[in-house]
């Protein structure tokens, strides 16, 4: 298993508060866009948590009041209009990577969504299993701006299953901004906080669930991200698997005796 807390990133910020990591792209002053090596590094990092004995959840937080822009214009858009196609491809599959590495990293991931969280940088938070906003957050898809087919990084995979189909149609074709206010009506945030306090609550969800059944919580991350393509006796069945698996698990073992007792059980993750 990999130890997390020495890693020092050069593209992002990392720290760890017990058990949680807390992340941030790490250029504020123009609101945090994306480089070719921060998406590489983002992808790396989220591929090795799936092997991190020493995390077991993940803030993705904002920095200097915002998200993140999206892909850097000078720095990744200059450059793709003079590559091939083949390095057009490689490219668009790094991205989608991120995605793949998030989805499957075993540990639950919360985004703190401050300002400006469009482009790639809205595909993060979509990304994430839950996201927290701020009255002001602006959330844009704006692929379509660029003259980029909305489906890019599995948005049209996911982010319907969020918001529904004709909701994310609508971002996805306009390129349009969704309020904070649309976005949590429609699900796409869980709650919304003041900016002062939205990272506070996001560390204080990521430290709740790290308290809890941390197998467990890997467990449920995997199944959220494989039943998309299952048929309802398939779910029902890969869930009986996952839920016999955990059953062995000490912690199961550790909350019957606390329930028998009257007492809060503690989870060690096994």
């Amino acid at each position: 298993m990999k130890n997390m807390a020495a890693l020092e990133p050069r593209y992002f910020r990392w720290q760890m508060q017990d058990r949680v990591a807390v992340m941030r792209l790490a250029r504020p002053e123009r609101k945090n866009p994306l480089t070719f090596e921060s998406y590489a590094e983002l992808r790396d990092t989220f591929r090795a948590l799936a092997y991190a004995d020493d995390v077991d959840a993940v803030v993705f937080a904002s920095n200097g009041g915002h998200f993140c822009s999206g892909g850097d214009v000078h720095e990744i858009i200059g450059p793709l209009i003079q590559m091939d196609m083949k390095d057009l491809l490689a490219f668009t599959r790094m991205t989608g990577d991120l995605v793949k590495a998030m989805l499957h990293c075993g540990k639950p991931i919360i985004a703190a969504v401050e300002g400006i969280c469009v482009g790639a940088g809205a595909i993060i938070a979509m990304a994430a299993d839950l996201r927290l906003g701020t009255p002001e957050t602006k959330t844009g898809f704006l692929f379509t701006r660029v003259g980029l087919a909305g489906c890019d990084m599995g948005a049209c995979a996911i982010l319907p299953r969020i918001i529904g189909q004709g909701r994310a149609a609508d971002l996805l074709y306009t390129g349009r901004m969704m309020s904070a206010e649309e976005g949590y009506q429609w699900g796409f945030f869980n709650s919304l906080h003041p900016a002062t306090e939205v990272e506070t609550q996001a560390l204080q969800l990521a430290q709740g669930i790290a308290a809890g059944p941390t197998f467990a919580n890997s467990m449920t991350k995997n199944q959220l991200a494989h039943e998309w393509n299952m048929s309802p006796e398939q779910a029902i069945e890969a869930e009986a698997q996952a839920q016999a698996i955990c059953m062995q698990t000490q912690d199961f073992e550790r909350a019957y005796h606390a329930f028998v007792n009257k007492k809060k059980p503690v989870f060690e993750g096994h």
